[in-house]
């Protein structure tokens, strides 16, 4: 791939699986690390425009299949994780570590306190406008930089993000650089607390020293009486999984969580066919037991192992 000008890094062939949390998938048939923005939209501008450009952040919620994936990965590095204070609003580029976001706010006396026990970077939560504690993304959402697939610089804004319940509509192949986020006025000392209790009882309640991804599965929408989904989400993937009495499967080196059962890890040589399959057999039992079907949280991309 010849390409006129470029500062960033072209890899050919990477694997990807030292990039995800889960440590599996097999590899990109490119990765590009861009210097900065400018950068990116230069590349984005000369690259086919037949070639599937995939956006990868820190691999936190991800599972990338044995097969790898056919395309250009986008990888932003320490060229897109500044993190500045604007009145009350936060500036932080798409690579910042959202626990950095929340902890650099807090200093500053802005509570976003939610986004400290999200893992990952402020690319993906924009992305999948990511929600903890009652509050999410777009709550607190006012515009975002994005280089298209053509290679344009845009500022978008909520109404062209159009977020729902974990999912927002970013453009096809286009890649978020930066995001404006205007936060609520606490103490310092205070948000500071409330972030070590959330760590505290994170900690005490999910499989944090495990390889995982985060939730595996979306819960699931409730129904009010008039039949109508329920947007409180009220219903526990947790609690339907284990009434599936899957609290604990496993798969290869594949396993739900015995700590937390929405959480599904990597043991120990687990593939990505062991976690997608045993995810995959979870859906099915839960169906089975009580008529919903799990929706994944955790994004699944590319090809499976050849047999």
């Amino acid at each position: 791939m010849k390409m006129d000008g470029i500062r960033g890094r072209l890899t050919a062939n990477r694997p990807l699986s030292d990039l995800t949390w889960l440590r599996v998938g097999g590899p990109a048939d490119y990765l590009f690390q861009p210097a900065d923005t400018d950068d990116l939209a230069l590349f984005l501008s000369q690259l086919d425009p037949d070639v599937t450009v995939f956006p990868m952040g820190v691999g936190s919620n991800l599972i990338v299949r044995d097969g790898g994936l056919r395309a250009v990965v986008i990888r932003l590095g320490r060229g897109f994780n500044s993190i500045e204070i604007e009145g009350d609003c936060v500036v932080a580029g798409a690579a910042a570590l959202d626990a950095h976001v929340a902890r650099k706010a807090a200093d500053a006396g802005l509570d976003l306190t939610f986004l400290r026990t999200i893992p990952g970077s402020i690319g993906g939560a924009v992305r999948m406008n990511a929600g903890c504690y009652g509050s999410y993304l777009a709550d607190v959402f006012v515009s975002a930089v994005m280089v298209t697939r053509a290679g344009e610089i845009r500022e978008i804004t909520a109404a062209d993000l159009a977020f729902q319940y974990r999912q927002s509509e970013l453009p096809e192949g286009a890649v978020l650089v930066s995001a404006r986020l205007r936060a609520g006025a606490g103490e310092p000392a205070e948000l500071h607390a409330r972030m070590a209790a959330q760590l505290e009882t994170r900690d005490r309640t999910q499989p944090t020293k495990d390889r995982s991804a985060g939730s595996t599965f979306r819960n699931p929408a409730g129904f009010s009486s008039t039949g109508k989904a329920d947007d409180v989400h009220d219903l526990k993937a947790w609690k339907v999984i284990d009434d599936a009495g899957m609290r604990g499967a496993m798969r290869g080196g594949a396993q739900m969580s015995e700590k937390h059962s929405n959480f599904l890890i990597n043991r120990g040589g687990a593939t990505a066919a062991d976690l997608e399959g045993l995810g995959e057999d979870v859906r099915k039992k839960v169906y089975a037991s009580s008529g919903l079907t799990l929706v994944w949280e955790i994004m699944r991309v590319g090809e499976p192992q050849p047999d």
